[in-house]
């Protein structure tokens, strides 16, 4: 059943969340009546998704703009990737996502993370005026807990199992719902003693992240079991693996996959989706969010009148 009382089932978990109105500098976001899009913006020339399209300063500038006129809430800008490669730099991650962060904020309140696992980086980023630590290591690093608790800002805790930039190959779980639930707890509690708030705490179920297709998919099937865990939880499915397998697409042929993924994650109570396709997934989830009640349609024309007007063209 829906959990609001005396509803039929409408085939979508409603989470109970513990601190469901959040803050994230000047931009308020109650998770009970809305999902956030996340823009994806990489700033390394081997990123999984564009290849380096926005390593520049000024292309990753220009795509972080259009992205927040393209309708996104959030802006999460990376300088190293978690996939398999050489280590990136404290210095050289700082140089490539920091002069980013600064001149969004300089234009926008739009909420900013940086998706990084160094304390050092995590630092800069957040004087610059990054408001979260998307942290893809799921809290390795105690020492980025204590400058995120020392700035009072947000963390997003990621499951995964391997150190960053390595290979872990062949990945086993007894049950892969419940084991990343119990994980992303344990985690939770870790956070918590080390000083952060926790209502600053988001959670990632870390799809693909030394999971294979069948373990995303199930996470997908079963995101409630990650929702219901009472913090805002992020989904982070877009033109990853497991849709390019499932689809047999290679990654620029996986839009409808990744719009079908984030939607069925909502409906599993997801309240942050990690997206490429800023446009075309604002419209994803303006439309879902219309179906709940949580929004209004931009105009009511159709079969509202003695004669049935067109739709605006």
């Amino acid at each position: 059943m829906d959990s609001e009382a005396g509803t039929p089932p409408t085939g979508r978990f409603v989470p109970v969340l513990r601190h469901p109105v959040q803050a994230f500098g000047a931009k308020v976001l109650d998770f009970d009546r809305q999902v956030a899009l996340m823009a994806v913006i990489n700033r390394t020339p081997d990123s999984f998704y564009d290849s380096g399209a926005t390593f520049g300063l000024d292309a990753a500038i220009e795509a972080s703009r259009t992205a927040v006129r393209d309708g996104a809430d959030w802006i999460d800008i990376g300088g190293a990737p978690f996939s398999p490669g050489s280590p990136v730099s404290a210095a050289e991650e700082s140089a490539r996502i920091v002069p980013v962060i600064a001149a969004v904020r300089e234009v926008s309140d739009v909420i900013i993370s940086a998706d990084t696992f160094l304390p050092e980086v995590a630092e800069a980023a957040l004087a610059a005026g990054a408001n979260v630590i998307n942290d893809t290591t799921g809290l390795r690093n105690p020492d980025l807990a204590a400058v995120v608790a020392a700035a009072g800002a947000h963390l997003v805790i990621t499951h995964s199992l391997a150190e960053p930039r390595t290979v872990y190959p062949r990945p086993t779980y007894d049950d892969v719902a419940r084991d990343v639930a119990e994980f992303l707890l344990r985690k939770v509690d870790t956070a918590v003693d080390l000083g952060i708030r926790e209502d600053r705490i988001l959670l990632d179920p870390g799809h693909d992240l030394n999971k294979n297709t069948l373990h995303s998919l199930e996470i997908t099937r079963r995101f409630s079991e990650i929702a219901a865990l009472g913090f805002p939880t992020l989904a982070a499915v877009s033109n990853k693996d497991f849709i390019g397998e499932t689809l047999d697409k290679p990654k620029r042929e996986r839009a409808e996959g990744s719009l079908a993924a984030a939607v069925i994650c909502i409906l599993g109570g997801a309240r942050v989706v990690r997206m490429h396709d800023v446009a075309a997934s604002r419209a994803a989830i303006d439309l879902t969010e219309a179906v709940f009640g949580w929004r209004q349609p931009a105009y009511l024309r159709h079969n509202m009148g003695n004669f049935n007007e067109p739709a605006a063209p």
